[in-house]
């Protein structure tokens, strides 16, 4: 392969992974625990959008309500994580990578 060729397709590589970035930035996932008691929101770029808890969770004290937040957070991550895959590995389809 030539480097010309070899250019243009490093090049088409980074934009179509530039595109799949951007995609997972704007895209969000939905964490959920405890039947709907805790729910976060957070893009394909593991940012946090929204938390939201139910009132009644508060009541259970601050352990339960850690637990229950961060059961909803590896929700959410677990469902990004499939995300990534899938986006990246579209945006890297056909294209050898050494």
């Amino acid at each position: 392969m030539d480097m010309d060729a070899l250019m243009a397709q490093a090049a088409e590589l980074q934009n179509k992974v530039a595109v799949a970035q951007e995609q997972l930035a704007q895209t969000v996932v939905k964490g959920i625990a405890a039947d709907g008691a805790c729910i976060v929101d957070m893009t394909g770029k593991y940012d946090l959008v929204k938390l939201t808890i139910r009132p009644d969770v508060l009541s259970r004290g601050a352990d339960a309500v850690a637990d229950i937040v961060a059961a909803a957070y590896r929700d959410a991550k677990q469902k990004a994580d499939a995300m990534i895959d899938k986006v990246m590995g579209d945006a890297t389809a056909g294209i050898p990578l050494p």
